[in-house]
């Protein structure tokens, strides 16, 4: 996120985000504790809008 809000991704740093997304996907449903599960959507979120411009276009 630090990345992103001081001048954007190189290609590495879109991979890792997207990987995040993809591993935050997995953790997130199974958590039984409201709080954590809170927690861990609001970051979900967050990483979701930093990598929306990076979202490749159809072609």
């Amino acid at each position: 996120m630090q990345r992103e809000l001081k001048g954007g991704l190189d290609d590495r740093g879109i991979a890792a985000l997207w990987g995040c997304i993809a591993d935050l996907d997995k953790i997130v449903p199974p958590i039984n504790e409201e709080y954590c599960a809170s927690y861990f959507t609001k970051l979900r979120t967050m990483a979701q809008v930093a990598a929306t411009p990076y979202i490749p276009t159809a072609t």
